[in-house]
């Protein structure tokens, strides 16, 4: 997929080249309106703000995805351990990681950049 001329280079960096950007600089880091998280490159929902919560990471967080069919998971060795990487399931645009640490009732945490991400409010 070519997003260039569609997102930022960060952006591009992000989700096409599995970049990430630092921890606590990214716009929905500290984010609490009510609306929807959406796909940056595809504009597929993604996340629901009643689900985000702060983890403390420096990443938007959130324990529920918007629906089941919305994200893949992919296996990732690139930091010397096992994590497990999040990607729209629509674009295949890289989104962050999964992690077993989250809040119940689903005991998991989406850490996701905030460059993947638009916000849409419920107004």
């Amino acid at each position: 997929m070519d997003n260039k001329k569609n997102i930022s280079p960060e952006a591009y960096h992000i989700t096409q080249e599995c970049g990430t950007e630092p921890p606590f600089s990214g716009e929905y880091y500290n984010h609490n309106e009510t609306g929807h998280y959406h796909c940056i490159c595809c504009d597929a929902l993604l996340f629901e703000s009643s689900t985000k919560f702060d983890s403390g990471s420096g990443w938007p967080s959130f324990y529920e995805l918007a629906n089941s069919s919305c994200v893949r998971q992919l296996e990732d060795n690139s930091m010397g351990h096992v994590r497990v990487e999040v990607r729209c399931a629509s674009c295949d645009a890289h989104l962050g990681h999964v992690f077993p640490d989250g809040p119940q009732p689903t005991g998991k945490r989406y850490c996701i950049n905030s460059v993947a991400l638009n916000f849409t409010d419920d107004q």
